[in-house]
């Protein structure tokens, strides 16, 4: 059930273009077939392999998106204290930029 809430919301947030285009997109085959095929894994009945095989799908789909989260989590007001400081920066200014996210 999550599943099919993720495929709407995403589907709604940029719609049904936008949507196929990110999931059809060349550099996204992997991370949506993993996705497609864990789906495909609790519903025939092996939720923790497709469990693990979604998880997997979904990081390599919006791993670009890494370095926009960073930016975001460095401005909240408390939380980004800790993560404006020195060691921690430089893990989140190595990965910022590498790639644009849609």
């Amino acid at each position: 059930m999550g599943n099919i809430l993720f495929i709407s919301g995403v589907t709604l947030t940029i719609g049904l273009k936008s949507t196929m285009q990110f999931f059809m997109k060349r550099q996204n085959f992997k991370g949506t077939i993993s996705f497609g095929v864990g789906f495909f894994l609790i519903v025939i009945g092996w939720p923790i392999f497709g469990m693990i095989l979604e998880s997997y799908g979904f990081i390599v789909l919006f791993s670009g998106f890494w370095p926009t989260l960073a930016v975001f989590v460095q401005r909240i007001p408390v939380l980004g204290w800790i993560f404006r400081q020195p060691y921690i920066r430089s893990l989140f200014d190595r990965y910022r930029g590498k790639r644009v996210p849609v």
